[in-house]
């Protein structure tokens, strides 16, 4: 995924300025080298192609559920409405729309990093303390599980996996951070912020929500909180400004792979016959997964599938195959064994995620229709 979105925004720059770099309009260079130095031939870079493109779709779908909801809470803030889930996420899709449009490339998204930064802060500083005064006041929560064994043992895969899809927002410094020089030594400081500062706000607040709330906290945790309204539409508006931000970096490398396709390169991204080819591709992208989202009531099960099946394997498995492939027969052996251990584990993690995935689809499927109001 990483490897990827460096690809793209040098591409997207070219665009910007009305140079044509890439002559046969592909844009999956990086894809291609990444994939083929782990395997020969087409089979790993089809395999990689579709794995980060279903994640960035429906990653994207996700994110749109999710501002649906930020949507509903805040208007219930203001009154009993009786209106279905389905309005909310064609507000959101719409709001997505018009920023894709707005801000079209991922170098455009650079202003708007510290913008996210600015926006995850609070929404996670309002939402632990709000979290933490409820779970104090909650002396009758319970964490007992209900179920049968086996349907424990399933749903806690399938939460783990909904946990890497739920807090991949972390990867969207990682992302930026390629688009300067040193791209490789960037990507360092974002990894180490990823996994130390990242993991203690996205984790966090997981941890503190079950604290509190028990074994019937809700999917979705700002629909939980108590205390004064203002704090809870404050929040919920954090949460749908942000999801704006962060489904535009997973969707860019898709809106950059079609650009490179159907706009002219040779003109400006401006110009008035791209603006118009521009504005169609970005309309029919988020008609076409607002529309499936309406649809499916259990995108968010989906959502679960592709942290099961794709995050994992493109962040845990795929990279330590490409050390192996590299650096496998001059690496220091504690570095072998540490690959070796992450693909083997992850693997496993995988396949037992993504049946507990698959299962809850299959459970959801009997128990909704379309366009139900979940």
């Amino acid at each position: 995924m990483e490897s990827a979105g460096s690809a793209n925004s040098v591409e997207i720059m070219n665009i910007e300025d009305g140079a044509h770099v890439n002559p046969n309009g592909s844009n999956d260079q990086s894809v291609s080298a990444s994939a083929h130095t782990v395997g020969q031939g087409k089979y790993f870079y089809y395999l990689t192609y579709f794995s980060q493109f279903t994640t960035f779709i429906l990653v994207n779908m996700g994110f749109i559920l999710l501002g649906g909801r930020a949507w509903k809470e805040m208007h219930l803030a203001f009154s009993d409405s009786t209106w279905r889930l389905q309005y909310y996420i064609i507000f959101a899709g719409v709001a997505y729309f018009l920023f894709a449009f707005l801000i079209p490339t991922m170098s455009a998204m650079r202003t708007w990093l510290m913008v996210s930064a600015v926006i995850t802060s609070a929404y996670v500083i309002l939402l632990i303390v709000m979290v933490v005064d409820d779970g104090r006041s909650n002396k009758n929560g319970s964490y007992d599980v209900g179920g049968s064994q086996v349907g424990k043992v399933f749903n806690a895969f399938a939460s783990i996996s909904a946990l890497i899809a739920a807090n991949s927002g972390g990867l969207l410094p990682e992302i930026q951070s390629t688009l300067r020089q040193p791209a490789v030594k960037n990507m360092r400081k974002a990894l180490v912020t990823q996994f130390t500062m990242g993991i203690l706000f996205y984790y966090g607040v997981t941890v503190v929500g079950y604290w509190a709330y028990g074994s019937s906290v809700s999917w979705y945790l700002p629909q939980q909180i108590s205390g004064p309204k203002w704090v809870k539409i404050l929040i919920n508006l954090l949460v749908f400004l942000q999801s704006i931000i962060s489904q535009m970096m997973f969707a860019a490398p898709v809106h950059e792979a079609l650009d490179t396709k159907f706009l002219n390169v040779k003109e400006k991204l401006h110009s008035s016959k791209n603006v118009k080819r521009l504005f169609v591709l970005r309309a029919l992208f988020y008609t076409a997964n607002t529309f499936i989202t309406t649809a499916f009531p259990f995108m968010g099960d989906f959502v679960t599938l592709v942290g099961a099946f794709s995050l994992t394997t493109l962040t845990f498995v795929f990279p330590s195959m490409i050390f192996l492939k590299v650096k496998g027969r001059t690496a220091r052996i504690e570095k072998k064994i540490w690959h070796w251990f992450n693909v083997f584990a992850f693997s496993l993690l995988t396949v037992a995620t993504s049946i507990s995935a698959v299962r809850l689809i299959v459970k959801d499927v009997t128990q909704y229709r379309l366009f139900a109001d979940a």
